[in-house]
């Protein structure tokens, strides 16, 4: 049985210019374990993508499926983090990393071991009883990530959580999320559009087209971890993904300049 897998899926909304076709017939096979990045023009549909495969949106046709079961809905099994983190101010962080398991009814007593053992995987737990305000950008982006794996997903999706950090903070977190995704093999499909993040953090990088979109190239990331945003074997790898990529920006951007 495939763990997940994307068949022929397409999406398209309806607007007041009529009708957009977002994503062609996407194929896609992800395995169990795997660190999977996708990239794209911006636009092209890589948000929409993620929205499909966890349930948040419904595909126009095709579909997709885990572990033989088509996805029809959102579930705990497949779990978003966004940009915009959703974390509670109310809270502080080790109640904000209880919060899923409280949902789940899971006894306090371990839900308090649980989230302590996440927030010290995350290098968080002498912040346990700070706030969300006083707490930095990177700080925050990791209470979302150790309340996502506390839940205990099967697939992790993020969009782009690193996006509005600094380059600091953001080179810090690719060390951090490398560490996590050995010790814990979780499968993360990560969207970003960002190429050297992609290649750094991946084991496979995909390409989307300019809309509608499709699948334009897929390339697989053989190198040792931990890996740094500027190493060699990392920037070799990026120059590839550049040379798929540059021509659909430029596809894109033509055709946003027409419109």
């Amino acid at each position: 049985m495939d763990f997940l897998r994307v068949e022929h899926l397409s999406k398209s909304f309806e607007g007041m210019g009529g009708k957009l076709n977002v994503l062609s017939d996407i194929n896609l096979e992800i395995k169990p374990g795997e660190f999977v990045c996708i990239v794209g023009p911006s636009g092209c549909g890589k948000t929409t993508l993620l929205d499909l495969l966890s349930g948040l949106t419904r595909p126009s046709s095709g579909r997709v499926m885990h572990k033989g079961s088509e996805v029809q809905r959102t579930s705990p099994a497949r779990l978003v983090i966004f940009q915009e983190l959703g974390l509670f101010p109310w809270l502080n962080a080790e109640k904000n990393v209880e919060f899923g398991l409280k949902i789940k009814n899971i006894p306090r007593e371990q839900r308090l071991e649980t989230a302590r053992q996440f927030l010290s995987m995350v290098g968080l737990l002498k912040f346990k009883d700070s706030f969300i305000h006083e707490l930095s950008g990177g700080m925050k982006q990791r209470v979302a990530l150790a309340r996502a794996l506390a839940i205990d997903p099967e697939i992790l999706l993020m969009d782009e959580p690193f996006a509005a950090l600094d380059a600091q903070t953001r080179d810090n977190l690719h060390e951090e999320l490398q560490k996590i995704w050995i010790k814990t093999k979780k499968t993360i499909i990560f969207v970003t559009h960002n190429v050297r993040e992609a290649v750094c953090l991946g084991d496979r990088v995909i390409v989307l087209s300019a809309l509608p979109s499709r699948i334009k190239a897929e390339f697989n990331v053989d190198l040792p971890r931990l890996r740094h945003i500027e190493s060699d074997g990392v920037i070799e790898i990026v120059r590839q993904v550049l040379a798929e990529l540059r021509g659909e920006i430029d596809k894109a951007a033509r055709k946003e300049a027409n419109v």
